[in-house]
C-alpha cells in the first residue's frame, strides 16, 4: 500500500528540486526525506529519482506517480472537508500567505469581516511574496495563498490547486513632481523609454508586469534602482533618481513628499490577483468562509483613479 505521506514527500521533491530543500519545506531532516523516498520506492517497486547534479530529476515512474499522488492528495484534502464539514465546521484555525499589497486590501479587511461573522474561525496570516505563497500552500505550510499572476507561475489548470479570482489593478507612472511630464492627464510609457527607472527585483512578480508594459511599448526595461518597498521605489523617484511603475493599491494612503502618480494611457500593465488553496481543500467549510470573506473584501477594493499630485505634499 502507497503511503500518502510519502506521496507528499515525493511531490516536494519534484517542486524544489532537491532532497534539503524539500526538508527544509516539509520541516523534516534530508535524512528523513531519503528514507521516505526509498521506501517509496520500495513500495512501488521502482526508481522514482536520478541524480543530476546538487539536486534531483523524476524518472518516468517517477513522473507518473506524482500526477496519480496529485489526484490522490486532492482526494484526501475532499475527504477532510467532508469530516470537517459533517462536523460542523465553524471553529478553527486558517493559515493565510499573502504579499504585503495584498494583506493590506483583502486579508485585513477579511480578517474584519469574519471576527464579525464566525468568531470562531482564527485567521493566521503569513506574509510573503506572491510567487513564494503558492509554493507554502503546496508543501501544506499555508492552507490559502494571495497570490499575483506572473510568469513561472503554476497554469490555470494546475491539478494541484484551485483558483478564486480576487480582483485586478493597473500600473501607475510614479515620477518626481517636477518632472516635464507631471501636470498630464496620462503617461505615455514610450515617453518614458529614456528615464532611469525603479522597480523591484526580477524574482518579484511585479517586475515581469513591468518589464512586460515596456517590452509592449517597445522598449526594454533597464532597471537603475532596485527595491521590493515600493514606498521606498516613491521615494527614490521624489528624490530624482527615476521613474517607476506601481500598483494603484500599493501607494494608497501614503502622503510621499515630491511625487505625483498618473495613469498610463493605452491599456496599462495590471496584476491579477486570486486566491489558491489545494484542490480540494475548497470544499472545507473554513476555508470556504475565509474565500467568501477573500472575494467580500475584493468586492469592495476596487482601486480608484490617482489624481495628480495626490502624493505630494506642499513646501
Amino acid at each position: 500500500m502507497i503511503d500518502s505521506r510519502r506521496l507528499r514527500t515525493l511531490r516536494a521533491v519534484a517542486d524544489h528540486g532537491t532532497v534539503t530543500a524539500a526538508a527544509a519545506a516539509l520541516y523534516l531532516t534530508p535524512s528523513a526525506v531519503s528514507q521516505q523516498l526509498v521506501a517509496l520506492e520500495h513500495e512501488v517497486g521502482h526508481q522514482l529519482l536520478l541524480r543530476d547534479g546538487r539536486g534531483v530529476t523524476l524518472t518516468a515512474a517517477g513522473q507518473i506517480l506524482v500526477v496519480h499522488g496529485n489526484m490522490i492528495l486532492a482526494q484526501i484534502e475532499r475527504a477532510e472537508a467532508e469530516l470537517a464539514a459533517y462536523s460542523g465546521g465553524e471553529a478553527g484555525e486558517v493559515t493565510l500567505a499573502s504579499f504585503p499589497t495584498g494583506i493590506a486590501t483583502v486579508v485585513a479587511p477579511a480578517m474584519a469581516g469574519l471576527a464579525d461573522t464566525a468568531p470562531l474561525i482564527r485567521l493566521r496570516v503569513r506574509d510573503s511574496e506572491g510567487d513564494a505563497s503558492l509554493v507554502m500552500v503546496l508543501d501544506g505550510q499555508a492552507d490559502i495563498a494571495v497570490a499575483v499572476e506572473y510568469r513561472g507561475a503554476p497554469p490555470q489548470d494546475d491539478q494541484r490547486l484551485t483558483r478564486v479570482p480576487l480582483y485586478a489593478e493597473p500600473f501607475d507612472a510614479v515620477l518626481p513632481r517636477g518632472h516635464r511630464l507631471a501636470e498630464a492627464a496620462e503617461v505615455d510609457l514610450r515617453d518614458l523609454a529614456e528615464e532611469s527607472w525603479i522597480g523591484p527585483y526580477a524574482n518579484n512578480p511585479c517586475h515581469d508586469v513591468v518589464a512586460l508594459a515596456c517590452e509592449s511599448a517597445g522598449f526594454q526595461l533597464k532597471v537603475a534602482h532596485f527595491s521590493d518597498d515600493f514606498r521606498a521605489v516613491a521615494a527614490l523617484a521624489g528624490a530624482g533618481a527615476g521613474v517607476a511603475l506601481v500598483p494603484r493599491s500599493a501607494l494608497r494612503g501614503v502622503d510621499l513628499p515630491a511625487v505625483v502618480m498618473l495613469p498610463v494611457a493605452g491599456a496599462p500593465a495590471s496584476r491579477r490577483v486570486f486566491a489558491a488553496v489545494r484542490r480540494g481543500a475548497d470544499e472545507h467549510p473554513l476555508i470556504r468562509r475565509v474565500l467568501t470573506g477573500l472575494r467580500a473584501a475584493a468586492d469592495h477594493a476596487r482601486p480608484a483613479s490617482p489624481v495628480a499630485g495626490a502624493f505630494s505634499t506642499t513646501g
